[in-house]
């Protein structure tokens, strides 16, 4: 009888053992991992972004009205570039004085940073280099690695990425002192273990943006650059899968490609009706995480749409992995 109390006991000390040195390993290893500093390149870019001449000359501006115009269009430039293709909100809150990304004990805490110039701002004394740092390379203004998804949005071009600072500084100030990020345990193995993909690690050497986003026109070319973000869920080649890093409990990515088990067989009326209603052509509602960009998606206006669709249509039917 005692034997087996004895290896039963050995056997829970065993796996405590284990336990407290995954922990230990875990939180030493997340924490050189953030600790690490990375260089980005520098850049500038006005904000807002001036009136072309033949813009002025096409609204018939006198001299005095161009500046309070060019900073008008930006901020509705940005309006909908946050309302339909960036889902800023999502993680800063909807007045973006900051709001939750993950807040689960096992994981840890995740919060949005305040982005309004009001007491506890994060970007009150923000260049258009740290704003660039931040959004498209993953990079905190003191080098630190952000848990941003900036891999999503290397594509977004200096003229956008000038529009939405135009737009959330003419937001109303928020007095909100946002914490720092903290992990739980499952979020420092997640970390250590790479499970968790910092951005920073794969765009802060990038050092090419464009000035200019394409030609808001149904072309392949604008297609593809409004299909960047939806990388971050359906993988680089967008044929779907296992979301990295996503919560357990949500569906796979759908493949976008036309592959039979992606898009094949659809038209551009259901994939519309999945990005506008969240309904897919055989009636089903489409689930968790995309019922989440379905408040952005239903915003894309008509040339928005149809390019994307485009784009997918012109895609090499590929698997999905796994």
């Amino acid at each position: 009888m005692n034997r087996p109390i004895k290896i039963a006991g050995a056997v829970v000390a065993l796996f405590l053992l284990t336990g407290v040195l995954v922990a230990a390993w875990s939180g030493a290893a997340s924490e050189r991992i953030l600790s690490r500093t990375f260089e980005v390149h520098t850049i500038d870019f006005p904000v807002p972004f001036p009136l072309t001449e033949d813009e002025v000359d096409e609204a018939d501006l006198a001299p005095e009205e161009v500046e309070e115009v060019a900073l008008a269009r930006a901020i509705e430039r940005g309006r909908h570039l946050v309302e339909s293709r960036y889902a800023c909100s999502d993680c800063h809150g909807a007045d973006f004085g900051g709001g939750v990304m993950v807040d689960a004990p096992p994981i840890g805490s995740l919060l949005g940073p305040n982005l309004t110039l009001g007491e506890g701002s994060r970007t009150l004394d923000y260049t258009p280099a740290d704003w660039d740092a931040i959004v498209r390379h993953g990079v905190r203004a003191d080098g630190l690695p952000a848990v941003m998804p900036s891999s999503e949005f290397g594509s977004m071009s200096d003229q956008e990425l000038s529009d939405i600072i135009a737009y959330i500084r003419a937001q109303p100030p928020v007095d909100a002192a946002v914490p720092e990020r903290t992990l739980g345990p499952l979020g420092k193995l997640l970390v250590a273990r790479g499970d968790f993909q910092l951005s920073a690690d794969r765009m802060a050497s990038v050092t090419q943006h464009d000035g200019l986003p394409p030609v808001a026109e149904v072309t392949l070319a604008f297609g593809e650059h409004l299909a960047a973000p939806c990388s971050g869920c359906h993988g680089q080649e967008l044929t779907g899968g296992a979301i990295p890093g996503g919560d357990p409990s949500w569906a796979p990515a759908r493949n976008l490609t036309p592959h039979e088990d992606g898009l094949a067989g659809w038209s551009f009326e259901d994939f519309e009706g999945a990005m506008r209603s969240g309904v897919r052509p055989d009636g089903t509602a489409l689930l968790l995480p995309m019922t989440l960009a379905l408040p952005y998606t239903a915003n894309l206006t008509d040339v928005e749409m149809r390019a994307l669709w485009l784009y997918f249509e012109s895609l090499d039917p590929i698997v999905t992995p796994g």
